[in-house]
Formats: structure tokens, C-alpha cells, sequence
């Protein structure tokens, strides 16, 4: 089991949380998403290795950015 956390960008409401929360946790191997509005923080556990660019791509499916991994 891996966790990751990344800054989400563009986020002003509950709805974007519920977005991204839904878009992340379908890609496969996420067991786990927490999103933090006030600061941007999404949390993603997987059953193994996550790809940045799939977690990447479902952000900007739910209609944000990723400012980066930390």
C-alpha cells in the first residue's frame, strides 16, 4: 500500500471536493481519497504504485490542476 499527496488547484467549494474525491478514487488501484478544501491536499491511497499522470488526468477531468506532488 502506497499514499501520495498532492496540491490541488482551483478548488472554492464543497462540489469541487465531491468532484475531484469521485473523478480519483475510479482510477484503478485507489483504495482511498481525502481532499482538504482549505488548503488543497489530496490524499490518494492505492493497493500499489500510483501513476502521477493518471491522478494528474482525473483532477483535470473533474475540472482542476494539480500544482504539484509533495
Amino acid at each position: 500500500m502506497s499514499t501520495a499527496t498532492f496540491t490541488v488547484t482551483g478548488m472554492t467549494c464543497g462540489h469541487c471536493v465531491s468532484s475531484v474525491k469521485e473523478e480519483v478514487s475510479e482510477v484503478a488501484g485507489v483504495t482511498s481519497v481525502e481532499v482538504d478544501l482549505a488548503s488543497g491536499l489530496l490524499t490518494v491511497d492505492s493497493d500499489g504504485p500510483l501513476d502521477e499522470a493518471k491522478i494528474a488526468a482525473a483532477v483535470e477531468e473533474a475540472g482542476y490542476a494539480l500544482a504539484g506532488q509533495s
